[in-house]
């Protein structure tokens, strides 16, 4: 029902939405005196601003520019997407883990394009669940597992993973049930950025949140029923606009913050102010929704119960030993003022990988940076990406 609320009220909201964009071009056309007016500005900035606030994001592109991309791998819930030539140019090769976790891969985008420099980059990009036919059948957390796995053997041995984020537990268990193989698709090295290995220390508030309520809770509250006419109509998910809700209120003065600038430059006529403003908001109110049988299952097993550093965690009913990794280097990245995976969180890995020497693991953590800091932006270009570079080098 909520779903199907949410469409009439996007679908309801489309002729306002022509009607702002109609005044917006009247007030910014160049015919018009009025759009050299102070009073013209503020009428366009409102229009622009309603404008976005009630439209749809769509995919964005990753729009690298130089940079070609093709889909080298399909599988029913994601494509493995590869950045430039098809040969890698003989550059260590890299495997960019996006999280499955309300956003596109191109979230990564900054990512990809540091990486680029000097490695050949392969990356997740996984499906939206609502645009998943529900023919299609489940996706879960094992399913996960299996999908890194299968990635793994596609690019074949000496490959590194980078997992940013909410997939450094399955990149971890990939590893795990690969070296427990003896399987020589495990990857050459590992670097987890930013992900919840550990969730009982440096609890922040989306831990808190994950424990407030029981399994029933979310289940009854998140999880909706794709509506018609979507593709994967009829299939249960955890929806985009609720994961956004939640993304936004917790840090909902910041965003009221942003806006209110946004408004101020474009008045101003700071184009440059604007255009940033603009490039961060379509991504990140560009959303997915999440197959509800992988949310509920990582919601119990990574957030709720601890399974991975409890030495509970299984894939298929199997258990997990991360002990198990000895020929694969392991590095995590946390930033200090991370408040979605907190300090300790990612760093927890080492202790339960006890089989990879000394010599071949490292940690960073990355001051005066948040969550996405770590993986965007100038700390991550300039100060953890050479150290990544150097630790994928060195494995």
């Amino acid at each position: 029902m909520l779903y199907a609320l949410h469409e009439m009220q996007r679908m309801a909201w489309a002729p306002a939405r022509l009607v702002a964009e109609a005044a917006r071009q009247a007030a910014t056309s160049p015919f018009l005196p009025f759009a050299y007016q102070p009073g013209g500005r503020a009428v366009a900035a409102a229009a622009e601003m309603f404008e976005r606030a009630t439209r749809s994001h769509g995919k964005p592109e990753f729009g690298i520019e130089g940079v070609t991309e093709r889909v080298s791998l399909s599988l029913p819930f994601a494509d493995l997407v590869h950045f430039g030539p098809g040969d890698g140019g003989g550059r260590p090769r890299v495997l960019l883990v996006a999280p499955l976790s309300g956003h596109y891969a191109t979230l990564l985008r900054d990512t990809v394009r540091g990486l680029l420099a000097e490695h050949d980059v392969h990356i997740t990009d996984w499906v939206d669940a609502r645009q998943a036919p529900v023919r299609l059948g489940t996706f879960t957390l094992d399913d996960y597992v299996d999908y890194l796995i299968a990635v793994l053997e596609h690019l074949g041995p000496d490959t590194h993973i980078v997992a940013v984020c909410q997939p450094a537990v399955p990149a971890l268990a990939a590893t795990a049930v690969l070296a427990a193989r003896r399987d020589g698709s495990a990857p050459r090295s590992l670097t987890l950025m930013g992900g919840p290995i550990d969730t009982r220390v440096g609890v922040t508030k989306v831990n808190e949140f994950a424990k407030s309520h029981d399994a029933h809770w979310f289940e009854r509250n998140l999880i909706q029923t794709v509506p018609f006419p979507y593709p994967g109509v009829g299939r249960q998910v955890y929806p985009g606009f609720v994961q956004l809700s939640g993304f936004m209120g917790m840090n909902l003065d910041r965003h009221v913050g942003a806006h209110m600038r946004m408004f101020e430059h474009l008045v101003a006529g700071d184009g440059e102010g604007a255009a940033a403003h603009r490039r961060f908001y379509d991504e990140y109110l560009a959303v997915t929704d999440l197959p509800a049988e992988y949310f509920l299952q990582t919601l119990e097993r990574v957030f709720r119960h601890h399974l991975l550093p409890r030495g509970l965690f299984t894939h298929w009913g199997e258990p997990v030993d991360p002990g198990a990794i000895r020929d694969t280097a392991l590095m995590t990245v946390e930033g200090e003022l991370d408040d979605i995976s907190g300090v300790g969180q990612t760093e927890a890995a080492h202790a339960l990988c006890p089989g990879i020497p000394a010599e071949r693991r490292r940690h960073r953590l990355q001051t005066g940076v948040g969550h996405y800091g770590i993986f965007n932006g100038r700390r991550w270009r300039n100060e953890i990406l050479p150290d990544v570079t150097d630790f994928i080098r060195a494995a």
